[in-house]
């Protein structure tokens, strides 16, 4: 612990920060690129079914779609949440709270840390998609019955949900409280 009044290390000497610097550059970043790669992971096939009759291709939509065919409602549900209304929730919540914090406004500090902490802990679980596709590929080879393969898609969706995952932890959740305290006051 360092006395605020403090500019350089005694151990290194390298000049300390009370604040992680760029840190909203850093967020606006990994957002872009996960935003741009949440693009194909939806054009894209997520999984490749290649059988004796038939070789098909389906995106997410598709497959949720395909689902709701078979009559699979709760799986059809869980998929497009996971898939669709999880992954755009976390890019409208990540930009509220960077525009939040850039164009400071009367605002809730305590409803900005939660968005934050929410995003953080829903990226834990938004590779859900990704693992059941690699589970499927590796457990579906039936010989020269069946084969299912991931597609392009799973690897722009994971490379999405990995780079909001960093948005989120690369926030420095002390810029809420600094962009909040002077107007709340």
């Amino acid at each position: 612990m360092w006395a605020a009044d403090q500019a350089r290390c005694t151990r290194c000497g390298g000049t300390l920060s009370s604040r992680a610097p760029h840190s909203l550059q850093r967020v606006l970043a990994w957002w872009l690129a996960g935003f741009l790669a949440y693009i194909p992971a939806n054009l894209y096939p997520m999984l490749i079914t290649d059988t004796v009759k038939s070789k098909s291709a389906s995106t997410i939509v598709g497959g949720v779609i395909e689902l709701v065919h078979y009559h699979a409602y709760f799986v059809a549900g869980v998929v497009f949440l996971a898939s669709v209304i999880i992954p755009i929730s976390k890019f409208i919540a990540i930009a509220y709270v960077v525009l939040s914090i850039r164009f400071p406004r009367k605002a809730n500090s305590h409803t900005l840390l939660k968005i934050h902490e929410l995003v953080e802990f829903i990226g834990r679980w938004s590779m859900v998609d990704v693992f059941v596709v690699a589970i499927l590929s590796a457990l579906v080879h039936l010989g020269s019955v069946a084969d299912i393969f991931p597609g392009v898609a799973a690897i722009c969706f994971a490379s999405s949900v990995i780079c909001t995952m960093m948005a989120a932890i690369s926030l420095d959740p002390r810029l809420i409280w600094d962009a909040t305290e002077d107007l709340n006051q």
